[in-house]
C-alpha cells in the first residue's frame, strides 16, 4: 500500500514537472527587431505579444511550429491598438499558428498578398488561423497593380471573424491558390467574416473571393465559405468565383452587393442556405450564376434582386463545346431545389450566355451553343407583388432541363413557359428586414422526391423537413429570432463599421483666390465651400482628395472661376478618394487647360465628379481621364459646355483587357456646343463576358456644331460600352459622319432622339472585340 502511494505521489510530482517545464511564455516585442528573435526561438504555446503602437514598413515572416494543443500565437497587445502600415506584410509558414488582433490601415503590400499562409513556394502554412483582424484600404499606388490581401495556401487554414473593406486594385482580395500537391485538397474555411464595401474596380479581376484558377480548376479544394457578410461588395460582376471542386457556400448573407455567386469553373460545389438581399435602386445585384457539373444549390433566399442575363437571380450559362478550362463548361446534372424568390425581376434564365448570333465575328471557340442538361428545378417557390416581367426567361432551348413542383403565385398573368410553374394562391407575412416568409402553409402542394433529396434535411433556418416539408427555402418558423445583418455575427468583436458620430459638415464662405484654395485644404470631409466673390482667378490646379462642394452663394448669379494654369494642367485635380460636386459655377478655361482630371500616375483608387447648374467653356478637355483612373460616377446635369477641343475623354485603358475608366456617366438636360471632337469618348475593349459594364445614359440634352475634327467622325463614340441609353436628345448641324453607333447585341438603346444635319446614329448587331484569351 505504501509503495502504491508512493508510486502515486511520484507520477504526479513528475506530471507537474513536466507540466511546468512546457508551460507557455507571453514575449512582448516592441519592434521588428524583438519581433524575429522571438519568432526564431518560439515554442509550442508560445503568444507573441505585439505592444501597442505603429508598426510602419515591417515584413513579418511567422515561421513556427505548434502543435493542436499548443499553437504559437502571434498577437495585439489590444486587438486594434497594433497599427500595421506603411510598405507592411505579413506572412506565415509551419503548423499551428494563430495570427490576432492586427489592424493593417494606411498602407500597401510591398509583395503579391498583404497576408499569405505561405513564406515561399517550399514552406507553407498549415493548420493556421489568422482572426478577429483588419485589412481597411490597404490598396496598391496604382489600380492596375495587382495583389491579394489575402492569399491562401498550404492545408486546413481558416480565415475568421475579420473585417476587410476597401480594395480599390486589380486581384481579388481573398484568393485560395491551389498549384503543386501542398495546397490541394486543403480543407481550408472562410468563416464569420465581415467583407465591407469593395468599390467597382471597372473591369475584370476584382472578386472578393476566388478560389483557384481556370488552370487548377479540376483540381480538388473542398473550401468552406460560410457565414460570412458580402456588404455592398461591387469590385466585378463575380462577388464569389469558385474555381475548383468540392466547394462549399454556406449561410452567407450578399447584401446589396453588385455582382452574383458564380461556379465559374470546377465542379461539384454546395451553395445552401445563402440569402441573396438587393437594392430596388441597383439593376447590378445578382445571386447565382452556374457553370459546370454536379452542383446543388439549396434553401437560399433571394430578395428584390433586379440583376440581368450574367447578373439574373439564377442565372444557368450555356456552355462552348469542347470548352478549354478557360472558358465556359457545359451545365450538366445540377440541382436547383427548395429555394425562395421573392419580388425578384425574371428570377430564373436559362441558356445565359448563347450567342450563335455572333458566330459572324467570334470564333468557334468563343461560341456558347451548348445547352444544359440533365439539370432539375424543384420545389422551388417564386412571389412577386408585380408581375410584370416573364418569370422565366429562355435564352436556349429549354429541352435539357427537368422543372417538377415549382410553384409561383398567381397574380392573373400568363407568359411564355410559365406552364412549367404551378399558379397557387399564396401571400407572405414580414419576419425581419428583407426577410418574408408564406403567410399559409404550403405543405399540401405536392413535392418532388429525387435522387439524395433526404440529404436535404433542414431548411433555410434549420428546421427539420422530415417533420413539415414545404416547397422553398423555408418549411416553418425560426425557433429564435434571426437577425442576418447582426454585425456581432461578422468580424472582429472590437471593431464597429457603424459610423462614429458625424460631425455637422461645415460651411467656408471665401471671397478671393487665396481664400478659395486655402479653404479646400483645410476642409474636412463633406464640407462646402460657398464662393461669395464674382470672380476668381487661379493660376495653380485645385486638389480634390476628399468630398467637398463648390458653389456659388447666389445661384442666379453664378461666381466665376477663372482657370489661368499652364497647358494640360488641370483647373480640378481628381485624387483618390476625391469627390466633387461643383454647383452653378462658371468655369473659364485659356483653350489649353483642362476642366477636370485625375491624377496621371498613383490613382490607389476612384473618384466622383457631380456638376450641376453650371456653365464651362474655354478648355482642352472638359474631363481627361488617364490610364488606369477610374471614377464610379460622373454626373453632369443642366449644365452648358461649350467652345472646347475635347469633351468627355474616358477612353485611355486601351489594352482591350476589359478596363474602362468610368462606371457611370449620366448626362441629363446639358447643353453642348462648339465641341471640336468627340463630345463623349468612352471606350471598354476585349471580349469577356465577365467585364459586364460601362453605364451611359445621356437625356434631353441638345448638341450643336460639335464634332467636326473628330477623325473617327463620331459625335458620341461608346465602343464597348455595355449599357447605354440615349434618349429624347436634339443633334443639330453637327459636321459628323455618326452621332453615334451603339452596340445592337447589348443594352444599348435609343429613343425619341431629333437628328437635323448631324449624321446618322446606327445600331451594330456584331461589334468586333479583341479576345482577351
Amino acid at each position: 500500500m505504501i509503495q502504491k502511494s508512493f508510486l502515486l505521489l511520484s507520477t504526479v510530482l513528475l506530471l507537474f514537472s513536466c507540466s511546468e517545464s512546457s508551460r507557455s511564455e507571453d514575449i512582448y516585442v516592441n519592434d521588428i527587431i524583438e519581433l524575429n528573435a522571438a519568432i526564431s526561438n518560439a515554442s509550442p504555446g508560445d503568444e507573441i505579444i505585439m505592444t501597442n503602437n505603429d508598426w510602419t514598413d515591417v515584413e513579418i515572416r511567422f515561421v513556427g511550429y505548434g502543435t493542436e494543443q499548443r499553437p504559437i500565437t502571434l498577437k495585439a497587445e489590444t486587438p486594434g491598438k497594433v497599427l500595421i502600415n506603411g510598405k507592411s506584410d505579413l506572412k506565415l509558414g509551419g503548423e499551428y499558428l494563430i495570427v490576432d488582433g492586427l489592424y493593417f490601415t494606411d498602407g500597401m503590400s510591398p509583395s503579391n498578398a498583404v497576408i499569405e499562409f505561405a513564406i515561399n513556394q517550399d514552406t507553407v502554412a498549415n493548420h493556421s488561423k489568422v482572426t478577429n483582424c483588419v485589412i481597411l484600404d490597404f490598396n496598391k499606388g496604382q489600380r492596375n497593380q495587382t495583389d491579394l490581401w489575402v492569399l491562401f495556401k498550404g492545408r486546413h487554414n481558416e480565415l475568421t471573424h475579420s473585417y476587410i473593406a476597401g480594395k480599390a486594385n486589380r486581384g481579388p482580395t481573398v484568393r485560395v491558390d491551389l498549384e503543386g500537391n501542398k495546397n490541394i485538397k486543403n480543407y481550408h474555411k472562410i468563416t464569420n467574416n465581415h467583407f465591407g464595401p469593395r468599390p467597382p474596380k471597372g473591369g475584370p479581376s476584382a472578386e472578393t473571393i476566388q478560389l483557384g484558377n481556370s488552370y487548377t480548376s479540376m483540381a480538388p479544394s473542398y473550401t468552406l465559405v460560410a457565414n460570412n457578410l458580402f456588404d455592398r461588395c461591387n469590385g466585378e460582376v463575380e462577388i464569389i468565383s469558385s474555381k475548383t471542386n468540392f466547394n462549399e457556400f454556406r449561410n452567407n448573407v450578399f447584401y446589396k452587393s453588385e455582382g452574383s455567386l458564380v461556379t465559374r469553373h470546377g465542379n461539384y460545389c454546395t451553395v445552401d442556405g445563402n440569402y441573396f438581399i438587393g437594392d430596388s435602386n441597383s439593376e447590378q445585384i445578382g445571386g447565382v450564376r452556374l457553370i459546370g457539373t454536379g452542383h446543388w444549390v439549396t434553401n437560399n433566399y433571394f430578395y428584390n434582386l433586379k440583376g440581368k442575363v450574367f447578373r439574373s437571380p439564377l442565372a444557368v450559362m450555356n456552355g462552348i463545346p469542347k470548352s478549354p478550362l478557360n472558358r465556359y463548361i457545359q451545365v450538366t446534372d445540377v440541382v436547383v431545389a427548395y429555394n425562395s424568390w421573392i419580388n425578384c425581376i425574371s428570377p430564373w434564365q436559362f441558356g445565359v450566355g448563347s450567342n450563335t448570333d455572333q458566330k459572324d465575328v467570334l470564333p468557334a471557340s468563343e461560341i456558347r451553343s451548348e445547352r444544359p442538361i440533365r439539370t432539375l428545378v424543384a420545389n422551388n417557390l417564386i412571389f412577386n407583388r408585380k408581375r410584370d416581367e416573364p418569370s422565366i426567361v429562355a435564352h436556349d432551348s429549354l429541352d435539357g432541363i427537368i422543372f417538377k413542383s415549382n410553384i409561383i403565385n398567381s397574380q392573373g398573368i400568363t407568359f411564355q413557359h410559365d406552364s412549367i410553374l404551378k399558379q397557387a394562391e399564396f401571400s407572405l407575412t414580414e419576419l425581419d428586414d428583407n426577410i418574408f416568409i408564406p403567410a399559409e402553409d404550403l405543405s399540401e402542394f405536392e413535392r418532388f422526391s429525387g435522387f439524395e433529396f433526404d440529404l436535404i434535411s433542414k431548411d433555410l433556418f434549420g428546421n427539420s423537413r422530415a417533420e413539415n416539408n414545404s416547397v422553398g427555402a423555408i418549411a416553418g418558423e425560426p425557433e429564435e429570432k434571426i437577425n442576418i445583418m447582426d454585425d456581432s455575427q461578422y468580424g472582429p468583436f472590437w471593431y464597429s463599421t457603424k459610423p462614429a458620430d458625424e460631425r455637422n459638415a461645415q460651411s467656408h464662405l471665401v471671397s478671393s483666390s487665396d481664400e478659395l484654395q486655402n479653404a479646400i485644404k483645410a476642409a474636412a470631409y463633406s464640407d462646402t465651400i460657398i464662393l461669395k466673390a464674382e470672380r476668381y482667378a487661379l493660376k495653380s490646379t485645385l486638389k480634390i482628395d476628399k468630398k467637398l462642394t463648390i458653389r456659388s452663394a447666389d445661384i442666379d448669379n453664378k461666381a466665376t472661376i477663372q482657370y489661368l494654369g499652364e497647358a494640360g494642367a488641370p483647373a480640378f485635380e481628381m485624387n483618390p478618394k476625391g469627390e466633387l460636386s461643383l454647383i452653378a459655377v462658371i468655369l473659364e478655361g485659356n483653350g489649353e487647360n483642362y476642366a477636370f482630371a485625375p491624377l496621371k500616375e498613383n490613382m490607389s483608387s476612384l473618384y466622383n465628379l457631380n456638376i450641376k447648374d453650371s456653365e464651362i467653356f474655354n478648355f482642352d478637355y472638359v474631363l481627361k481621364g488617364f490610364k488606369h483612373s477610374f471614377a464610379e460616377y460622373i454626373k453632369i446635369r443642366s449644365t452648358t459646355i461649350q467652345n472646347c477641343k475635347n469633351g468627355l475623354e474616358l477612353s485611355a485603358e486601351d489594352d482591350d483587357r476589359g478596363d474602362y475608366n468610368a462606371e457611370n456617366v449620366i448626362i441629363a438636360d446639358c447643353t453642348f456646343s462648339n465641341i471640336s471632337k468627340n463630345v463623349i469618348d468612352y471606350y471598354r475593349g476585349g471580349y469577356d463576358e465577365s467585364t459586364v459594364g460601362g453605364n451611359l445614359t445621356v437625356t434631353n440634352s441638345t448638341f450643336t456644331q460639335s464634332g467636326s475634327q473628330e477623325e473617327n467622325g463620331i459625335l458620341i463614340d461608346t465602343y464597348g460600352i455595355i449599357n447605354v441609353n440615349i434618349t429624347g436628345n436634339t443633334f443639330r448641324n453637327n459636321n459628323v459622319r455618326l452621332v453615334a453607333r451603339l452596340w445592337g447585341a447589348k443594352n444599348n438603346t435609343h429613343s425619341d432622339n431629333m437628328i437635323e444635319n448631324s449624321g446618322k446614329l446606327i445600331v451594330e448587331e456584331n461589334l468586333p472585340l479583341k479576345l482577351m484569351y
